[in-house]
């Protein structure tokens, strides 16, 4: 898969502006595919867009199918006919700059039960889609409903015949739940309503949409509940073995992410479906996947369950070429960025390579005395590649150049010595090292340059969006309604411009910049 030389902002729909606490899908959506598309952008990179579970984050989510309820937006419920503004007219004031997550869940429920006592369930678009999305639906809404009623709690820690699915406990809870259940999918039948509008209006603006597709699932999700044999997993539903990575960059002791592990074998068995299954659902949403922890399908760190920390794991040998043989031609192509980022081997590149996929290169990764780093020097990259100032994981530029690395295994000495090589390999007295950087990336041989927005903007540490292996305070970070400004969207669509990636014709007053 080679794509045309173009470029784009990794922004998280959470981090939107918007009236509710929390960015969603409604006009603060719009207004930034307008900026996408006015600066010349061909992509709008995301994180997982799945209910979120443990620490809010969108890699620990209840569903790999399933769609978070809080990027509803209230705007267009009004326009289906189910809320008015005045619904909201008690809505609490909430943070502009970050997510306060609790608030703004008890806040938007409320919104979305007065939309659910006015939506007439006998439609037949409400029909049609439970019928058609019913092989996760129903499981998915039935967890949900069990899981409130049960205060929370996590599937595992249910009485037993709702953990081993008996089909007497599964009828009764089905029936005595009925209403709750159906509020569930309602929910995903206006997530859905409202992300095809959306997506609509992206291609009209010729901007493409990068989704992203984490490698392992929530232990607490309906797809672990709903396909426990598909997980390493004893009698009683918990893990034996887990995943993590070892001690790396982010981690001197390695990060111990809890996820259960795959059954690659009983999952080879079907040619991968329930894997094919969660991809086709994911492209209808996007048109590209960033495929995480890309590394794991060749081989993965499994620690035992009981193990305090991720150095007591070893490599596992993932699923490999017949994985991606399955997958190519269940979805009848490859529409993949492999996140090739870590610990990567020659087995590793050649996988990458044999499919063609493009990998994944970080400035921020570039300048340290690492010789195994070096491929993120743009003087090495190969244009079949998509190119990063950062990304979720990261510091923001401005963080990561001028402060500490309290969330690296990095001493001070060797901090100092990336920076003075940053400062040289750039020519740059870094006194706007955000755009200097911004700059390296446009101008790179890499067929696709991302920037997150905060990068953009010229943020802080502030704005971070996630500090690896920090259990609490992560994926909070909103831009606030003023941000989304001229002069930015002006600086960007010269750069775009004068590096060839500008999103169709490249506009004269771009190309000679005295006529700006």
């Amino acid at each position: 898969m080679r794509l045309p030389r173009a470029s784009g902002i990794l922004l998280h729909p959470t981090s939107l502006p918007s009236s509710f606490g929390i960015g969603d899908l409604g006009p603060g959506a719009t207004a930034f595919v307008d900026y996408l598309a006015e600066a010349g952008q061909r992509w709008w990179q995301v994180l997982p867009l799945n209910p979120t579970g443990f620490g809010n984050s969108p890699y620990q989510a209840y569903s790999s199918y399933a769609g978070n309820r809080l990027l509803l937006s209230p705007e267009r419920l009004v326009d289906d006919g189910w809320l008015t503004a005045d619904d909201w007219s008690d809505y609490p004031i909430l943070a502009e700059d970050h997510v306060d997550f609790d608030a703004v869940t008890i806040a938007k429920d409320k919104l979305f039960k007065k939309a659910f006592d006015r939506f007439d369930s006998n439609q037949l678009g409400f029909h049609n889609f439970i019928n058609d999305e019913a092989f996760w639906l129903d499981d998915y809404s039935l967890y949900m409903a069990i899981k409130e009623a049960h205060g929370g709690s996590c599937w595992f820690d249910w009485p037993a015949e709702l953990i081993h699915r008996e089909p007497e406990a599964m009828a009764y809870w089905r029936e005595k739940l009925a209403t709750e259940i159906r509020y569930a999918q309602f929910l995903q039948f206006s997530l859905a309503r409202q992300w095809r509008s959306l997506r609509e209006y992206c291609n009209a603006r010729n901007v493409g949409l990068i989704g992203d597709v984490p490698i392992f699932v929530a232990h607490d999700s309906a797809d672990v509940w709903s396909h426990q044999g598909l997980f390493e997993l004893n009698d009683s539903g918990r893990p034996t073995v887990v995943a993590g990575v070892p001690p790396d960059y982010f981690a001197a002791e390695g990060q111990l992410w809890g996820n259960p592990l795959y059954r690659w074998d009983v999952m080879a068995r079907d040619g991968y479906s329930w894997w094919i299954g969660r991809l086709k659902a994911t492209t209808r949403l996007v048109d590209l996947v960033r495929l995480d922890h890309f590394r794991g399908f060749q081989a993965y760190w499994e620690v035992p369950a009981t193990a305090p920390t991720a150095m007591e794991g070893r490599w596992a040998m993932g699923p490999g070429t017949t994985f991606f043989d399955s997958i190519r031609e269940g979805l009848g192509g490859l529409p993949l960025i492999a996140e090739d980022l870590g610990m990567i081997t020659d087995e590793v590149r050649f996988l990458r390579d044999r499919f063609e996929l493009p990998g994944m290169r970080v400035l921020q990764f570039a300048f340290n005395s690492d010789p195994r780093t070096d491929i993120h020097l743009p003087h090495n990259f190969v244009n079949h590649c998509f190119v990063y100032t950062g990304t979720h994981d990261n510091d923001t530029t401005i963080g990561w150049f001028t402060g500490p690395r309290s969330d690296t295994t990095q001493n001070q000495d060797e901090v100092l010595k990336e920076r003075a090589f940053t400062l040289r390999y750039l020519g740059s007295q870094g006194k706007e090292i955000n755009w200097d950087m911004i700059r390296l990336a446009l101008a790179s041989a890499a067929d696709t340059a991302i920037i997150p927005m905060q990068d953009i903007l010229g943020l802080g540490r502030e704005a971070r969006m996630n500090v690896p292996g920090r259990a609490k305070g992560n994926w909070g970070w909103r831009m606030l309604p003023t941000q989304l400004d001229v002069s930015s969207r002006l600086r960007l669509a010269e750069l775009t411009a004068v590096y060839g990636r500008w999103n169709g014709a490249t506009p004269d007053a771009f190309r000679f910049p005295e006529l700006i």
